[in-house]
């Protein structure tokens, strides 16, 4: 097979296919040193970490080494087809300054100690917390790429043990709304979709949706599609012209902040025409009264003037998703991190509710998730949720639950809705939250207006614990750290975004004394001395399988049933898709066939909340509006952003990811390929923007808010005028000696984004700030004055690819490896 350079062409060769047809197979592997496979000691069956496709893979080891991987050609969600940073992440694990041991700090400064020590300390501030003030005192904030074995522990500590409400994730940032949008619609959490809707789909709609980057082995069977016979139209909502944007048959940019606008103007359009499906309607659903009601009045040219998109753009969009015969819709951070995130993105369900396009090929709704176990902590209960998608204000459910713990029912905290990241947060800040667990995450960079998180993790009156691999930004505020081991170094499972779980097993020992997450968590409840009503321990496994076969019985007849899936029903084939059961042992590809839900007032796992105020639908409420478990159709009204641009900041400013980056870089920066691509933060604008003030491609801005500055390199990019783009992923770890910026030197994104939230979801709003941008340095290296702002006109000329010229020079030397 030729070479191919994966960091210029990262979603490889085309295999073309036809609807219906099966996606050909294409096995992408990458060794390093100049390996091939013969010199590989063994394969070790796992799957990808650094987004949320789950392609299946298998690592390469020898000498004890992590050395290569390859994909898995018999798995159903990847063909053998790896991405990027699939095929080169893994180099982060062998990295030399992984942490080894652990630390505690003295004299204001972090030492290596031993495991004793470090957890007699952190369990003996937990024992102090609990018995001064109680459970409210602590707090675990957690991530979206541990196991599922580890988050059901943790949230079996947390919530059985313990009793907090105070459990939440980092996925709260990136697909929270996933999980309310679908509860909304749906009342249970669930993907009404499939990987395999792409080769059925005759439109594929993608809102806030960027694809080609953040799911890049997803976008290349999306391009095979198109490539091949009867390719499917494509409809992309996106202020930037990304290249799903370039390959779409209509392409709508909206203002940031006006979503809920523009789907109401394309559900307009739909139900005015009438391009309903109104037996599926009448005989599956409730609400759309009222929702044809609400959207009477948001014409496409009502919405043109508020989006600025044309009318005649959003009348085509509505044609081609109204006269789809099978239609996949999916949504993602363009929709989940903006003003109104979560009735956005029920109106991308409502179009397929309408339409009656679920549970068949080719028709479904895939609300993604951002990180490759995002799906595993909304269903084993550690974003705060109770387990296997139970309802917490639902006493039956309480009680289920605490017969599988062998607790009381009143151990399990359910007087209030869970406590949201933001909210827990905001609680240290106010002190009553003085103990945060936080495992493999940075909130030091990864959370909205960096200056005052770091001020709340830096208080002495909260006790920091962090389990990391790698001594980030926020494990340097810590008073405890605990070296973790990483995937490739211990077993587990994880689901994806599609209900597809697979099992990772250990390939390596991980460095030095670091332990699996899983053990340092059991370690952690044994010292803290939980206990189950019958005094024994409340822990009652000792190995991931172990684990898993808990989550099985947790997991028993609800939505998410994985109780007829095995360890060794995972190892050799493909994943597989929950749920599993006797009834379908090996799998179930569709949910919500036939018109059959998981809404039923006694089984869902929400009754809902009201789109405005986020407050809690009542469970009498709910009988009320869907006594039979139907989908329910939520309209929505349009509300304006609450920091729109001035004259002081007149831009808006939204926060993104590029392909070859994940999260804050602790991984990705440490594999050279990834790191050349992208190695420092860029900011984009529009090309009539950046004429306007006479800035040029690669002058050094300084780009402000209300709440910090950041210093950034410019890109003159299709982004929508008005808009300036900042990727999120660059922290300050890199930089030796620095670990917080100075004055203006800043280049995380975070530094100035705002503290508000979607009142559904509780996701922090990413994408809606008032900005400016300055030069402080043109190309030619001379400092400049700010220039005064002017209006914007619109885009014209060629639009850069998303990879500078200057990170394509630097990975030339890389490009040789051979990527078979």
């Amino acid at each position: 097979m030729p070479r191919v350079d994966r960091i210029a062409e990262p979603w490889g060769s085309r295999t073309p296919y036809g609807p219906g047809e099966t996606w050909p197979t294409r096995v992408d592997s990458y060794l390093a040193g100049g390996l091939t496979e013969d010199d590989v000691d063994r394969w070790v069956q796992s799957a990808t970490i650094l987004h949320s496709n789950g392609d299946g893979l298998d690592i390469a080891v020898k000498d004890g080494r992590i050395v290569g991987v390859r994909g898995r050609e018999v798995d159903r969600v990847n063909h053998g087809r790896l991405g990027p940073k699939d095929l080169f992440g893994w180099q982060a694990n062998n990295s030399p300054d992984r942490l080894t041991k652990p630390l505690i700090r003295e004299n204001e400064r972090l030492v290596e100690t031993d495991w004793d020590t470090a957890m007699n300390a952190v369990v003996g501030r937990a024992k102090e917390l609990l018995e001064e003030q109680g459970p409210s005192a602590i707090s675990f904030y957690t991530t979206g790429q541990l196991f599922l074995e580890e988050y059901y522990t943790l949230g079996l500590i947390a919530h059985g043990g313990i009793g907090t409400n105070h459990v939440d994730g980092n996925t709260r940032l990136c697909t929270a709304t996933a999980a309310a949008a679908l509860k909304e619609t749906f009342a249970s959490d669930g993907q009404p979709g499939s990987y395999t809707d792409v080769d059925h789909a005759d439109v594929i709609a993608l809102y806030g949706h960027n694809m080609a980057e953040t799911q890049t082995v997803l976008w290349t069977r999306v391009l095979d599609r198109l490539a091949g016979q009867n390719p499917p139209k494509v409809i992309c909502v996106d202020p930037r012209l990304t290249p799903v944007a370039r390959a779409a048959t209509v392409h709508l940019a909206p203002r940031p902040g006006t979503n809920v606008m523009l789907m109401n103007a394309l559900l307009h359009e739909i139900i005015r025409n009438g391009w309903i499906d109104r037996a599926y309607v009448d005989a599956h659903t409730v609400g759309f009264d009222e929702l044809e009601k609400q959207v009477a009045d948001y014409s496409p040219e009502v919405a043109a003037e508020v989006c600025d998109v044309p009318a005649d753009q959003i009348r085509e969009a509505a044609r081609i998703l109204g006269s789809a015969e099978r239609l996949l819709s999916t949504v993602l951070q363009g929709f989940y991190q903006s003003h109104q995130a979560t009735a956005a993105a029920v109106q991308v369900n409502n179009i397929n509710v309408v339409r009656g396009m679920l549970g068949k090929p080719g028709c479904g709704v895939l609300q993604m998730n951002g990180q490759p176990t995002a799906q595993n902590t909304r269903e084993a209960g550690a974003d705060g949720d109770l387990p296997a998608f139970r309802n917490w204000s639902n006493d039956s459910h309480i009680q289920e639950l605490a017969k599988v713990w062998n607790i009381e029912p009143m151990q399990i905290p359910h007087y209030a809705p869970p406590t949201h990241a933001m909210q827990m947060f905001r609680y240290a800040e106010e002190g009553s939250v003085r103990f945060m667990y936080v495992t493999a995450t940075n909130p030091a960079v990864s959370l909205p207006e960096l200056e005052r998180i770091r001020a709340i993790l830096a208080q002495e009156r909260l006790f920091l614990v962090v389990q990391d691999i790698f001594l980030s930004e926020t494990a340097h505020l810590a008073d405890v750290v605990l070296p973790a081991a990483t995937w490739g170094e211990k077993t587990g499972t994880f689901t994806n975004v599609d209900r597809t779980v697979h099992l990772s097993e250990k390939a390596v020992e991980p460095p030095g004394e670091a332990r699996a997450d899983l053990d340092i968590l059991i370690d952690f409840a044994h010292r803290l001395g939980l206990k189950d009503k019958d005094g024994q321990p409340l822990v009652k496994w000792s190995d991931p399988e172990g684990a898993f076969e808990g989550w099985k019985e947790c997991s028993r007849g609800r939505p998410c049933d994985y109780s007829a899936m095995t360890y060794d029903k995972l190892r050799g084939g493909s994943g597989i898709q929950w749920p599993c059961t006797d009834e379908h042992p090996d799998g179930t590809e569709r949910i919500y066939t036939d018109g059959q839900f998981w809404s039923e007032p006694s089984y869902c796992e929400s009754y809902g909340r009201d789109l405005v105020t986020g407050a809690p639908v009542s469970e009498t409420e709910y009988k009320a509006l869907n006594p039979t478990g139907n989908a329910v159709i939520k309209a929505a009204e349009y509300l304006p952003p609450h920091e729109l641009p001035s004259e002081d900041y007149p831009f808006q400013l939204i926060t993104g990811r590029t392909l070859y980056h994940f999260h804050t870089r602790t991984k990705t920066a440490r594999a050279p390929q990834l790191q050349a691509a992208a190695p420092e933060v860029w900011v984009e604008m529009s090309a009539s923007d950046a004429a306007d003030r006479s800035f040029a491609e690669g002058d050094l801005l300084e780009v402000s808010t209300p709440r910090g500055r950041v210093q950034a390199r410019l890109r003159i990019s299709g982004v929508r005028p008005g808009v300036l783009f900042l990727p999120f992923h660059y922290g300050y770890w890199d930089e030796p000696g620095e670990h917080e910026p100075a004055g203006t030197e800043g280049r995380a994104a975070n530094e100035l984004t705002i503290t508000e939230w979607d009142p559904a979801s509780k996701q922090p709003i990413f994408k809606t700030a008032a900005a400016q941008a300055t030069r402080l340095e043109s190309t030619s290296g001379v400092p400049s004055s700010a220039p005064t702002t002017t209006g914007s006109r619109p885009v014209t000329g060629s639009v850069p690819e998303t990879r500078g010229g200057t990170a394509a020079e630097a990975v030339e030397t890389l490009a040789a490896e051979e990527i078979r």
